[in-house]
């Protein structure tokens, strides 16, 4: 400290001021005295005393302040420094990195100044222009050596914007703007720079004999200007450059993940704390949400060409405060690159959450026109399977971790385009929701669970317009249920099964069954468009004959697990969906409204279609067609719970319901599993398989018999879901399961 390099009698003089000055300028000489007389350029700025003097310069600088009578003045210090420019000269020899390891000595007494001068500095002329020239001299060296130096420095100045974030678009555009308020308090600190010379003879008349010291300290300047490098002067500080955002975003691409993690914090906190002045120009006149936007998509393009879509959907955890890949997770090409982007992303919906809302919604613009239209697009709709199967799955793990608003509507109206009107039959548009809908039933069985994997994601965001666009606009109107009928006595009425070639004239499947298969007729609905809830969870729960179950022989896969899951996985979406204000009955029927033609709308009918085909389908993409059909389910909407979920409604002619589909489903096992030998133990043994009870065989009639065991576990969920949608009375807490094949 200053007593230290002073002595203790320096105190007992009658002006200590000027003897802090005398020292202030003696340690500023010695530093510029160094350029004028070594000749060794290879000397280590460590080895020489210029660390140490600008420590003393430091000490004295913030010993004057605290000895300051009056708060918020400048000592004669601090005005000296200010005075002489030497921080911009400080700057220039940083630049010139001489001797070696100066820039990093520059860096440091910078950011210790900024930190420990109370006084309020970076409105002064003087101190923001070399603040700027640092700034720049920082970022543009990617990788440099004085990274951790760097990011002080930056965090510092961010600080300072924290604590007063009217400076940021000081900072940003190199001029004042600021309220009322701080007028008073900045003119007076700008106007400092030229009320230096008047101070600076005022030390001269009080201490003459300083004087010559003093102007002897300006000639000394001029010397060291002549040994060092000319500075090619740019155009000043904020002419259009952001230079602090600029910094920021090189220091975020660091190797040290340290100095990455803090160049994100800081550049977070500069979003966050914004005004709407600031907030404007980062977007109009500062590279900020176009480079980070960019950065994201060369992390994308660095990635491996192929990835497998398990170890994607494997790779969970990553956030952009920890971005690398756990340890404990297995190894697979490319997982490095993969968690460093999806890190990166984190960290994009992470600042779109926390910025201002100019900068929210610019930013995720960009993300969206960068990485969903420029980048993933076009592999969205390559000819190319693997292109199509690894943007996919990569487009789902996005989908998963997005939690930002902004961004969310971005994806949405990405994947699904404006607003939809009800689908016709007929129509083929071509937009990215059609193909992708396409790809659900794609020959490639692995680009089908994808493609399925993408929309059960994109079902559980809270966006409206997912739900609305995929399946409720096809049921509005419910022109699904038949005009001018009476209400169904039976579910038996609604499936026009007389039709059905697996059907008797009796109304259900003649295929040597026992008649316990069929469910009983439905009493009278308790009101209109509601069936009773026991007779809807008896009707999937007997829809899968007994010959053709088998969990009733192992533990632990009863009904009553299902509803558990169930009754969590609907209050969860139901309190997702509170917010969109849903009817809590279906529309009413005009039973004098002349029928029209009913489309389930082009999602509704792929997934229907893919639930016929069950049977003849592998078991990992029949997982998946039925899970985002109970998705779809769980939500509590009328018209979703009639079409989906109650057997009993009158269907117009030619529709079909997800229960219809079942049926023949249904009729169509019956009708093979007579031509299996031995088909209820073949049927157990592979049941066992499944579940990992026994070791896997290949079998005959593997796929049929899997795809019969995903069958019975499907109409157990279904019938869960109905149990906790349609109490009948009162709350459903109050409900307890019913035993497995009844209610």
């Amino acid at each position: 400290m200053a007593l230290e390099i002073l002595g203790a009698d320096i105190f007992r003089q009658r002006e200590p001021s000027i003897d802090l000055l005398q020292a202030f300028v003696e340690h500023w000489k010695g530093v510029t005295h160094y350029y004028i007389e070594s000749t060794d350029e290879n000397t280590p700025v460590k080895k020489t005393d210029i660390p140490w003097r600008l420590r003393q310069m430091l000490d004295i600088l913030v010993y004057e302040e605290r000895q300051q009578v009056a708060a918020g003045e400048a000592g004669p210090c601090l005005e000296y420094l200010l005075q002489h420019r030497i921080l911009e000269t400080l700057c220039t020899l940083g630049k010139a990195e001489y001797p070696p390891g100066m820039r990093q000595q520059v860096f440091q007494f910078f950011s210790k100044v900024l930190a420990q001068v109370q006084h309020p500095l970076l409105h002064y002329l003087s101190v923001h222009r070399p603040v700027q020239k640092l700034l720049r001299l920082g970022g543009s060296v990617p990788g440099s050596l004085t990274e951790k130096e760097e990011v002080q420095f930056t965090s510092v100045l961010c600080s300072k914007i924290q604590q007063d974030p009217e400076l940021l678009t000081y900072i940003l555009e190199g001029k004042k703007i600021i309220s009322r308020k701080k007028a008073p308090r900045e003119s007076t600190a700008l106007s400092k720079d030229s009320a230096c010379h008047a101070d600076k003879d005022h030390f001269h008349s009080s201490a003459p004999d300083k004087g010559s010291q003093l102007d002897g300290e300006h000639c000394g300047a001029q010397a060291l200007n002549s040994h060092l490098p000319a500075e090619t002067e740019g155009p000043e500080s904020g002419t259009g450059e952001s230079t602090l955002i600029t910094s920021l975003l090189g220091l975020c691409k660091s190797k040290k993940s340290r100095v990455a993690l803090k160049a994100q914090e800081n550049l977070l906190l500069l979003v966050s704390v914004a005004s709407p002045a600031a907030a404007t120009y980062l977007v109009q006149s500062s590279p900020c949400c176009v480079a980070i936007a960019e950065h994201l998509c060369q992390l994308y393009r660095s990635l491996p060409a192929f990835l497998d879509p398990a170890d994607i959907a494997a790779l969970e955890g990553i956030s952009w405060r920890l971005p690398s890949a756990p340890s404990d997770e297995a190894s697979f090409p490319g997982k490095e690159a993969l968690a460093a982007f999806l890190g990166w992303f984190d960290y994009c919906d992470h600042l779109i959450t926390e910025a201002h809302a100019v900068v929210a919604d610019t930013l995720a613009k960009a993300v969206a026109d960068k990485l969903f239209v420029e980048t993933l697009q076009p592999q969205l709709l390559h000819v190319s399977e693997q292109s199509i199967l690894t943007s996919t799955a990569l487009l789902t793990a996005m989908l998963r971790q997005l939690r930002s608003p902004a961004l969310l509507q971005e994806a949405v109206a990405f994947l699904l385009g404006p607003d939809q009107q009800p689908a016709a039959l007929e129509d083929n548009p071509r937009t990215l929701c059609s193909h992708l809908i396409r790809h659900c039933d794609h020959l490639s069985d692995e680009i089908s669970i994808a493609t399925l994997r993408l929309f059960e994601e994109l079902l559980q965001k809270p966006h409206e317009q997912v739900i609305r666009d995929l399946v409720l606009c096809n049921l509005d109107g419910r022109l699904y249920v038949a005009r001018g009928s009476p209400e169904p006595e039976s579910y038996e009425d609604t499936l026009d099964l007389e039709e059905d070639p697996y059907f008797t004239d009796d109304g259900f499947l003649d295929c040597g069954f026992s008649p316990s298969a069929k469910p009983r007729a439905a009493p009278p609905t308790s009101a209109p468009g509601k069936t009773a809830v026991t007779e809807i969870v008896n009707s999937f729960l007997c829809l899968v004959p007994e010959e053709a179950k088998t969990s009733a022989f192992l533990e632990e896969t009863g009904y009553d697990t299902y509803v558990h899951d169930a009754y969590g996985l609907f209050q969860e979406c139901s309190s997702r969906v509170a917010p969109w204000g849903w009817p809590l009955g279906p529309a009413p029927l005009d039973l004098h409204e002349p029928e029209r033609p009913f489309f389930e709308g082009p999602f509704l009918q792929v997934l229907f279609d893919r639930m016929a085909r069950i049977l003849d389908q592998p078991y990992s993409l029949n997982l998946q067609v039925t899970s985002v059909l109970s998705r779809l389910a769980l939500f509590p909407h009328p018209h979703i719970h009639e079409y989906l979920l109650d057997p009993y409604i009158n269907l117009a002619p030619g529709c079909r319901s997800l229960f219809s589909v079942l049926v023949r489903v249904i009729g169509d096992l019956m009708q093979r599993i007579q031509r299996v030998p031995q088909f209820p133990g073949k049927l157990l043994l592979v049941r066992k398989q499944l579940m990992g009870q026994v070791p896997g065989e290949q079998l005959d009639h593997q796929i049929l018999l899997q795809g019969v065991v995903v069958l019975e576990e499907f109409c157990k969920e279904l019938a869960a879901i109905a149990f906790v949608k349609f109490p009948p009375h009162g709350p459903q807490l109050n409900l307890s399961p019913p035993p497995e094949g009844q209610v």
